[in-house]
């Protein structure tokens, strides 16, 4: 049994990962704010008696023990993260600090939930691990881009010259159950507005393209990757690398829900990319791991979580 600490372990993500941690018989020592995460999200957790709960900042000092810690506290959609951008930045870089912090002095293995925003607007694609991105530091949409690039770099730098053992993972476009309902990405956005028979909103023409993984997959990833030699530190992508527009993804999700909702078009927001889509033979060849869950079925999963959470 490890003692495993998981920032953001109250959102959408982290939910998963912690009942997969405990699943796995493991104690789990979860950290969140509870700004973009949700008690909702961990209350079937509660009567483990190995698992525990600690409302906190993570731009604060934590002293807490542990084996491995994964970082993944930080609001991930735009509407989030652009809502208080200083302190999203904040979070990312304060948050790694201490993390790290917490790492150098127990002597744990590290991982970091970076983003595939760090690679901006794509001008390649797919988008491999050595490509360095096209990020407008000044954009709307820095704070996170920009916050979770010098995150990478805190993390290379403290296992550079504290010798702490590292892991950074680039999730791309993560969608599943316990997703927030005024999230604001694509995929939430377009189901809750297609089962309450609102308009569905397209920014751009909707021929920008997405890839979507299904939220099992990026734990087993995560899972997978923070297993591996201490000499692999990543980054690593962990995404799914079928390519879906925007529209299309609209009119599956109108189809399958019985949905008699229309698309309508707005402008496309600053510095929101084109298309985003991983390369995924480095997390084959190091981890053995590519997704499994195809795009209906996880759709379909999706929708009859929100069909519960709406009734």
């Amino acid at each position: 049994m490890k003692r495993i600490l998981v920032t953001g372990g109250a959102g959408f993500i982290g939910s998963h990962l912690c009942e997969k941690l405990l699943e796995a018989g493991n104690e789990v020592i979860c950290v969140d704010n509870y700004f973009t995460g949700s008690k909702m999200n961990i209350i079937h957790l509660m009567n483990s008696p190995y698992f525990e709960v600690i409302r906190h900042d993570i731009t604060m000092p934590l002293y807490v023990e542990a084996d491995e810690i994964y970082n993944l506290a930080c609001p991930a959609s735009p509407v989030h993260y652009q809502y208080n951008a200083i302190k999203t930045i904040k979070t990312s870089v304060m948050g790694s600090i201490n993390t790290l912090g917490i790492a150098r002095r127990t002597r744990s293995k590290i991982m970091l939930a970076s983003t595939s925003e760090v690679y901006g607007d794509p001008a390649i694609n797919p988008q491999h691990e050595g490509y360095r991105g096209n990020v407008n530091p000044l954009g709307p949409r820095a704070c996170y881009d920009e916050g979770k690039r010098c995150a990478e770099t805190l993390f290379m730098n403290y296992h550079r010259q504290n010798g702490v053992r590292i892991k950074i993972a680039r999730i791309f476009n993560t969608y599943g159950p316990r997703m927030s309902i005024n999230d604001g990405r694509v995929i939430s956005n377009f189901i809750v507005q297609a089962l309450r028979g609102d308009d569905i909103t397209i920014y751009g023409d909707g021929n920008q393209t997405r890839s979507f993984q299904y939220v099992d997959d990026l734990i087993d990833g995560l899972t997978r990757l923070m297993n591996t030699d201490d000499s692999f530190t990543g980054p690593v992508n962990i995404g799914n690398p079928s390519e879906v527009s925007v529209r299309e993804l609209a009119e599956r999700i109108v189809l399958m829900t019985g949905s008699r909702s229309k698309l309508v078009y707005y402008p496309l927001p600053e510095d929101d990319p084109r298309q985003r889509r991983p390369d995924i033979s480095l997390a084959e060849r190091e981890l053995g791991w590519r997704p499994v869950t195809g795009l209906e079925e996880g759709l379909q999963k999706t929708i009859d979580y929100f069909r519960k959470v709406l009734n």
